[in-house]
């Protein structure tokens, strides 16, 4: 009955803060959008999947398989948002958690980082690319480097981690859109469109991190360092992110962060259910039945 009683007292605190109430839920309307989206898509594979070559099924499987984590990862951080640094929450749940929040972040940017370096792979190959082979080889390390920049800054509080972190996402966004302007010119007219909003988005999501995010970090970095703040030591962090949770409603500690999460968990899962359409376009079939001797076996991938 406690809990009961906990649980309706804390939905009736977080109504009275109608901005932040009313941006949770559209935050978990969109995330379930996302997933009947991403189910639909599944389904279009599977329904396919007869007219597809061995190879380009795979690669249309891994693509499912790479999203489905991040589409199921940013679902979940939409109904469990999380403000890393300061540990503000919404719930007071270990589902909450900063370690749980922020480990679900990694696999799912991971995973949305080795859908991008599929698809140069992919694509690299079916045009004998090697800016775009190159590229491809690069991105999930840089994330990687990304992801541990970002671990450090969640476990020491300090946001010098964030500026590298979000100086590498820009780089690789940039090296994906560079890769993208090198194969448009010469891909099939049915994926063009797709490659070219691919070069207009990254091309916008760099200019935000560059103008807005990193900036940001780096003004709160120098604010920290002008204050003087004690920063956590690596195994505080550890303890420090797995046990304290401030619940937090208002829309004045939140605000900072609105913007780039729902940006984040709607356009981005989008970007990463549309590599799924753009594998299966390039997807090549079977030969016609009694021609398969006859014909060479068929490319994985068609640009």
């Amino acid at each position: 009955m406690d809990s009961i009683h906990l649980s309706a007292t804390h939905a009736s605190l977080l109504w009275e803060h109608g901005g932040v109430a009313m941006w949770w839920l559209a935050l978990c309307s969109i995330a379930a959008l996302n997933i009947a989206a991403w189910v639909v898509t599944a389904r279009m594979v599977k329904r396919r999947r007869a007219g597809m070559s061995t190879d380009a099924y795979c690669a249309c499987r891994m693509q499912l398989i790479l999203s489905a984590a991040y589409v199921f990862g940013c679902a979940f951080r939409s109904s469990h948002p999380v403000f890393d640094v300061p540990r503000l929450v919404l719930f007071n749940s270990w589902l909450s958690s900063i370690m749980v929040g922020r480990s679900v972040a990694t696999i799912a940017e991971l995973c949305f980082a080795a859908q991008w370096a599929l698809l140069l792979r992919e694509t690299g190959r079916a045009m004998d690319s090697l800016v775009t082979q190159a590229a491809s080889r690069l991105l999930v390390p840089l994330i990687v480097i990304a992801e541990v920049c970002s671990w450090y800054s969640v476990l020491t509080t300090s946001n010098l981690g964030h500026v590298a972190e979000e100086s590498l996402w820009a780089l690789s966004t940039m090296l994906f859109v560079a890769s993208m302007i090198a194969v448009v010119p010469r891909c099939s007219a049915s994926r063009r469109p797709i490659f070219l909003l691919w070069c207009v988005a990254g091309a916008a999501y760099v200019a935000y991190l560059l103008m807005v995010d990193v900036p940001m970090y780096w003004h709160r970095w120098i604010t920290d360092e002008a204050s003087g703040r004690t920063y956590l030591t690596l195994a505080q962090g550890v303890l420090d992110m797995s046990e304290r949770r401030v619940v937090d409603l208002r829309w004045q500690d939140w605000k900072s962060e609105i913007t780039w999460m729902t940006l984040y968990f709607s356009v981005a899962v989008w970007i990463s259910i549309s590599l799924i359409h753009a594998a299966l376009r390039g997807a090549k079939r079977h030969p016609p039945r009694g021609l398969h001797r006859l014909i060479p076996g068929p490319a994985s991938f068609s640009a």
